[in-house]
């Protein structure tokens, strides 16, 4: 039986084309965690997240020096097991963050290992529902300098050119009249057979705060809310859920089982964002959807659809896959090698063996924040 021989991390830091904004936040370039787990056959399986605006180097030092000792000689068919004693290793470091993000990250990478050996594609490995391909929505309507209301509803249009029938856009960061023209100029450009939703990356303070917002989009009836609060405050994402007829979206943010179980039990949560590379893998990732289809509550999960589609296709009470059209916001395509393509508004799956995709190592190298063993990897052994 093959085991774990060796683990290789590096962080990488790409740079944004555009100065972007969201609701609270400014965003000039993005760090990654990149993992590479090799098996004593020679296998590599891949696993890597967003690790926030800068100290990306700090993923690295977690991995070496508290996760991979767990994981060096071990059968990378033991997921579960090697999920928990992770997990535990980890109680007094962080049980969220970038710590939670790193076990992701090497979970990601053991599923992929273990897709790799056995031949099959990731979707098929865990257990397709869909065997080709996947419901998307096209995500973007960012905040950049000089973009008026019209400039966002032709970009919206745009995704819809493409086939795409359900598109995102930010909210939260203008007034409340701003807000509400942003959503009219896209509602009378795209009509209301597409799917409108609206990402707030936790806008507003207490509900009254939401509300003076909300309330106004009520009428051209978006598809969801996301991310209004703090992810902290489940009550409020509770209380506006009850205070409004648009679904509430969240969960992109949050790691653990736990904290999903109580946002679901407070009615915090219509929609389930759950992001496998933020809340614990892919392992913790199924545990959550299984516990949420005992709600009724379907999982669109959050950001790299590279990893997300066939998590969705394996998924029964997944609906859709969110997904970047271009690499302006969405970045890390520049770190691999392969993309996936879409058709009709639906992603289509790759059908070779694990994830179906490397990093691009060129790249890599270039954009690397870690001087390793192997240029821009540390490897360790």
């Amino acid at each position: 039986m093959p085991k774990i021989a060796s683990i290789s991390v590096t962080a990488a830091r790409v740079p944004l084309d555009n100065v972007t904004y969201l609701s609270s936040r400014t965003v000039a370039h993005r760090d990654y965690g990149l993992v590479k787990i090799r098996s004593t056959d020679g296998i590599e399986g891949i696993g890597f997240c967003y690790v926030g605006n800068r100290a990306g180097e700090i993923l690295p030092v977690i991995i070496e020096h508290l996760l991979a000792p767990l994981l060096i000689g071990r059968d990378s068919l033991e997921v579960e097991g090697l999920w928990k004693e992770m997990y535990q290793e980890a109680l007094l470091q962080g049980r969220a963050g970038t710590v939670m993000r790193a076990i992701s990250i090497l979970d990601t990478a053991l599923w992929d290992l273990n897709a790799r050996t056995a031949g099959l594609p990731l979707h098929k490995y865990l257990g397709a529902v869909n065997a080709d391909k996947v419901p998307a929505y096209a995500s973007g309507g960012y905040y950049v300098e000089g973009k008026t209301p019209d400039d966002l509803a032709a970009e919206m249009a745009h995704y819809v050119s493409l086939g795409f029938k359900a598109v995102k856009l930010k909210t939260g960061r203008g007034t409340p009249a701003q807000e509400e023209d942003r959503l009219r100029a896209v509602r009378e450009r795209v009509g209301y057979d597409i799917e409108v939703m609206l990402d707030a990356n936790n806008a507003w303070s207490d509900v009254t705060e939401a509300l003076q917002t909300v309330r106004r989009f009520e009428k051209y009836a978006p598809s969801f809310i996301e991310e209004p609060f703090s992810p902290d405050d489940i009550d409020s994402h509770a209380r506006l859920a009850r205070a409004t007829s648009i679904p509430v979206a969240t969960g992109e943010i949050e790691a653990g089982r736990w904290r999903h179980k109580e946002l679901l039990d407070k009615g915090g949560a219509a929609i389930l964002q759950t992001d496998a590379l933020v809340c614990g893998g892919i392992s913790e990732w199924r545990r959550i959807a299984a516990m949420a289809a005992g709600y009724g509550v379907p999982m669109y999960p959050h950001w790299f659809h590279d990893l997300h589609a066939p998590l969705v296709a394996a998924t029964p009470n997944a609906r859709f896959v969110e997904f970047f059209w271009d690499n302006q916001v969405l970045n890390f395509r520049e770190l691999i090698d392969r993309q996936l393509d879409h058709e009709n508004g639906e992603v289509i799956l790759h059908q070779t063996p694990g994830l179906g995709f490397n990093f691009e190592e060129s790249v890599v190298a270039k954009r690397s924040l870690v001087k390793g063993t192997e240029g821009p990897w540390l490897v360790l052994e």
